[in-house]
């Protein structure tokens, strides 16, 4: 079988190994696609070198098959269609409260263990999801980041009639977008890049370009005055933290969804003045899954116009130099089969 392997230095290899037979509790999966996260382009910037083992094969937005059983695991057959949800949360602890997906101990399946770069994939059987046999399994790869827009709005509690500003139209805003306007709100799109700018609005969105536009008054005038009641952080840069608390009304709610590796400055002032909530959102729950793999399933959304390019798995290294040079797509998928 092929795996890919990052090799540290801005490096991937392709290498042949032999497909492994799954462990007690283990299932292993042919891989079908594998979608690039920007998690996984920090990895390749070398932003995590302390954190993963390098070489290391790793992705996990994917979906695929059964290929193997191994012992002691029911409920599946060889040729189920699945997803992963990627954490692995055997080190929880009462202290964790019982939200186990941000467990103290929580181990990330394809950064801090081996991920879905490659043909084949042996995974613990309780972080599948099944899929029904009619998914488009190119649709399913999408299945783990809309989790994380189904968690971010689930957790806003955004509900219909009220508005919320999405800031930041990369492929994680979208479905944030996307999800957010199920509820029966009305969403307004903030992104600077002209190309997403006109994504989004292809996606039948609201969007303002702040860099043309002031933002703020675009949505005072939106909702007579009121402002947002929801806002969702997605860019992570210092412009859009500054955004938050302007173009939040009178007691809105702040999602974070950006991850700041960082400290940044945020006008606690406007938290005081308005009764601002911030909410720290981070991965997903089981809940959310489901709901990602019902919305795929009823494909209501126009999902497929996220997926900007599809390349062979043997195409690792120029698909990360690519997004370096092209900061204008959306998703990328491998091919893992290729």
């Amino acid at each position: 079988m092929k795996a890919t392997r990052y090799e540290g230095d801005k490096t991937f290899s392709v290498i042949e190994k032999e497909v492994e037979t799954p462990a007690k509790g283990d299932v292993r999966i042919k891989v079908a696609y594998s979608g690039v996260c920007g998690t996984d382009v920090h990895i390749y910037h070398g932003m995590m070198d302390k954190r993963v083992s390098i070489p290391v094969t790793i992705g996990h937005e994917m979906s695929g098959t059964i290929d193997a059983i191994g012992e002691n695991v029911t409920g599946y057959e060889i040729g189920d269609r699945v997803v992963v949800r990627p954490l692995d949360d055997r080190g929880a602890k009462p202290s964790d409260k019982g939200f186990n997906h941000i467990c103290e101990d929580l181990k990330f399946i394809g950064i801090d263990s081996p991920g879905s770069m490659q043909q084949y994939w042996n995974v613990p059987a309780f972080t599948l999801h099944k899929l029904k046999t009619t998914t488009d399994l190119k649709l399913a790869a999408l299945i783990e980041p809309l989790s994380v827009a189904v968690h971010d709005v689930r957790l806003s509690q955004l509900k219909s009639g009220e508005t919320s500003v999405v800031l930041g139209g990369g492929p994680i805003g979208l479905l944030v977008a996307m999800v957010a306007k199920d509820t029966g709100a009305d969403v307004i799109v903030s992104e600077v890049n002209p190309v997403r700018v006109a994504k989004a609005k292809e996606l039948g969105f609201d969007v303002v370009n702040p860099a043309e536009t002031d933002l703020v008054q675009y949505v005072r005038e939106k909702t007579e005055g009121r402002l947002a009641d929801v806002v969702f952080e997605v860019a992570g840069v210092q412009p859009t933290l500054d955004a938050m608390t302007e173009v939040s009304g009178i007691r809105g709610r702040i999602v974070m969804v950006a991850i700041h590796g960082e400290k940044k400055n945020v006008d606690l002032f406007k938290f005081f003045w308005k009764e601002l909530k911030l909410i720290g959102a981070r991965v997903y729950e089981k809940e959310d899954y489901e709901k990602s793999i019902q919305l795929i399933t009823d494909n209501k959304h126009p999902f497929e116009n996220l997926i900007t390019d599809i390349q062979p798995l043997t195409k690792i290294q120029e698909v990360f130099e690519n997004i370096d040079k092209n900061p204008d797509g959306l998703k990328v998928l491998m091919d893992c089969q290729q």
